[in-house]
């Protein structure tokens, strides 16, 4: 699969900035209402006992600021965070080894927890429920069971697959937290800010130029915002106004409606070639020349989102919203235009 610059997966050039854009507290954190009143309330009454914070889970697409939350959970409860991914951790063995170095209140922050081998989420049940790990010591006839009791710590998981988790393992988290994608407000208010931390010249109407299309995504709002501030500091006097958005990000490729070349041609494929009748989404992949799990996993649930493509029982169809956009007439009843 090609490079897009509209990904939302953590990519190598995201790790320089992402560090010094994240909100350190709850107050400075942007958006999602929700999670982070329920979350204020959570970490006060844990606070104010004296008590280590309920293992929290937080689950929805990827660049909506899971593993920000986490690093603010943090902050806020004044402990330290540690953090793991599912895959990383291979035996359960590692997994007692993480959870042992742990100190009283700790956070340990797992990201793709749904990734988890079978056994080593086993470990963390008891680890979970009573705070200790059952190691066995010795093979055959010699072996034994010790317990081994552990500081008093939270477990904060982050998934994009929330359908991915075993009940067991769902069940142990006691606040759940769906993330939802951003409104242009909430995205232009990060880029404002983010643009004051990157010392960037920026204009609210360029702000909300940018934050249209970011598709609902922190992630990518910023870095479009790097690869925008490149093309103004080069070809304007670097201050990123209306236009000079829409210049930048009409030669990257991406629309109004947050669009790249790839998703573009997956309609124009779905119109043209199959005359906007039903299709399976491997006669799609097949005439883009892409993967059919690719185009299933990455392309399309954007599309699907935001109303230009839907499911039927016959296959994906594109909307009258998708000619519209794309400024093509709509077929009636699969004819030819």
């Amino acid at each position: 699969m090609a490079k897009r610059t509209i990904t939302t997966e953590f990519t190598e050039e995201d790790v320089a900035i992402e560090g010094s854009l994240r909100p350190r507290l709850l107050a400075e954190y942007i958006g999602q209402q929700k999670a982070k009143k329920n979350l204020k309330v959570y970490i006060e009454a844990a606070k104010k006992r004296g008590e280590q914070l309920d293992h929290v889970l937080f689950f929805g697409p990827p660049g909506l600021g899971k593993t920000t939350l986490a690093g603010v959970i943090a902050n806020e409860m004044g402990v330290s965070l540690k953090t793991t991914a599912g895959p990383a951790i291979e035996k359960p063995g590692d997994m007692a080894a993480i959870l042992n170095n742990l100190r009283e209140g700790d956070i340990l922050f797992i990201d793709e927890i749904h990734r988890l081998n079978r056994q080593v989420e086993e470990t963390l049940y008891p680890a979970m429920e009573d705070f200790a790990i059952d190691i066995v010591i010795g093979k055959g006839a010699a072996a034994k069971s010790i317990r081994l009791d552990l500081p008093k710590f939270t477990l904060v998981g982050a998934t994009t697959r929330a359908g991915m988790l075993t009940a067991p393992l769902r069940d142990r988290f006691g606040v759940v937290n769906r993330l939802e994608f951003y409104t242009v407000e909430e995205l232009q208010e990060i880029l404002l800010r983010s643009a004051k931390v990157l010392q960037v010249e920026i204009e609210e109407d360029g702000a909300a130029e940018l934050a249209r299309r970011s598709r609902g995504t922190p992630r990518l709002a910023n870095r479009l915002l790097k690869r925008v501030r490149d093309f103004a500091q080069v070809k304007y006097d670097g201050r990123i106004t209306k236009s000079v958005a829409e210049f930048a990000l009409d030669l990257l490729e991406v629309d109004r409606l947050g669009l790249d070349h790839i998703d573009r041609e997956i309609l124009l494929a779905m119109m043209q070639k199959f005359h906007g009748r039903p299709v399976g989404i491997e006669a799609v992949a097949a005439t883009i020349g892409e993967d059919a799990g690719t185009v299933e996993e990455v392309y399309e649930p954007y599309l699907v989102q935001n109303g230009l493509v839907v499911r039927t029982p016959r296959g994906r169809m594109v909307t009258e919203l998708a000619y519209k956009h794309l400024g093509l007439k709509g077929q009636k009843g699969g004819g030819n235009e």
